[in-house]
């Protein structure tokens, strides 16, 4: 499976390719560990002598067809536990940012499972000196500018999540934008003081709600977790109320539609519910969320949307909503939104 093409991509025409390709691009909504390619995966299990992964590409790359969102959640967590030092955490984030320039990605958002390092033992301390010692380097190679989110899966409960940010605090570098909810979608109203303690120390809140449990988890993620972005968000569709309030205020959605297809959110490829969100005028903005894992990467996202018939203009403006939703500096916004403009002409 090669690093900008997989399997599971659609395909388009070459002059869409070449427009999709050239774009210039932000992603929000991508996690560094959900970005480990397989071969890496592969080296650090060698390294670590983990159990349970598979000892080929080819193998790792069929552990990836997942039966559900659960069982994408077992996966994903066996896989983190190849990564166990910082030169582990410096080589995956190299290598995310390396891959993430070579698809014409300017600036990324990306989120780091932080607490799923810390329970097994991982120091944050190691964590954070290795994502940035990547991050540098692949800023250094590339020109790439990537900034983290460190979550907790909401599973844990609360103290997971005061953990976790007590450790941002204690440890974060100034690359640290935001914290985050993600893992098993359960109630996110009691998360409400360690997201108000998150804001109160300038952390922005993007929780995951509305992937595969319904429009009340992002309500709830607006109301109590006073959410700056919502990850996916996709079953806000099933709620009027909701769909009005979000064109109103328009909260961005990190949109990731391969990855619905992948872990069964969306049944069935046309399916998805992109441009209906689109059409209703939400902010959406498209990621590939754990590209790797789900064989796409962020072009075959736009592919994707490009087959649910969005026209080249309708993908610019999604490239566009992209920076408009980010929190690059104003001045940093308006340099990529024109460099976005001058491509297209």
């Amino acid at each position: 499976m090669g690093l900008l093409s997989t399997s599971r991509e659609p395909r388009v025409t070459t002059a869409t390719d070449a427009f999709i390709d050239g774009l210039p691009k932000a992603e929000l909504h991508v996690h560094l560990e959900g970005s480990m390619l397989p071969q890496t995966l592969l080296k650090l299990a060698r390294k670590h002598g983990v159990s349970g992964v598979p000892d080929t590409v080819e193998g790792i790359e069929s552990w990836y067809e997942f039966q559900d969102f659960g069982h994408f959640i077992q996966v994903y967590m066996r896989s983190i536990e190849a990564l166990r030092d910082e030169e582990d955490f410096a080589l995956l984030a190299a290598e995310t940012g390396r891959t993430l320039a070579a698809q014409n990605v300017r600036y990324a958002e990306v989120t780091v499972s932080l607490n799923g390092h810390m329970v097994r033992g991982v120091p944050a301390e190691a964590v954070f000196a290795g994502i940035e010692a990547g991050r540098r380097e692949a800023e250094r190679e590339t020109g790439v500018r990537m900034r983290w989110i460190p979550d907790f899966a909401g599973h844990l409960g609360p103290d997971a999540g005061e953990e976790t940010l007590d450790a941002v605090l204690a440890h974060g570098p100034a690359s640290v934008l935001g914290f985050g909810v993600g893992g098993p979608e359960v109630e996110r109203d009691q998360f409400a003081a360690v997201f108000d303690r998150a804001r109160a120390a300038g952390l922005r809140s993007f929780p995951h709600a509305g992937e595969v449990e319904g429009a009340d988890r992002v309500w709830s993620s607006i109301r109590a977790l006073k959410a700056d972005r919502i990850g996916h968000g996709i079953r806000s569709m099933d709620d009027p109320e909701l769909v009005a309030h979000l064109r109103d205020t328009q909260l961005p959605l990190d949109v990731s539609p391969t990855s619905n297809l992948c872990t069964r959110a969306v049944a069935r490829r046309a399916d998805h519910p992109l441009p209906r969100m689109i059409e209703a005028g939400l902010m959406v903005t498209l990621n590939s969320d754990d590209p790797p894992m789900f064989g796409t990467t962020l072009l075959g996202e736009y592919r994707y949307a490009r087959e649910l018939g969005l026209s080249a203009e309708a993908l610019t403006e999604l490239a566009r909503n992209g920076v408009r939703a980010s929190f690059l500096e104003p001045a940093e916004k308006a340099a990529l939104l024109a460099e976005i403009d001058a491509y297209v002409g």
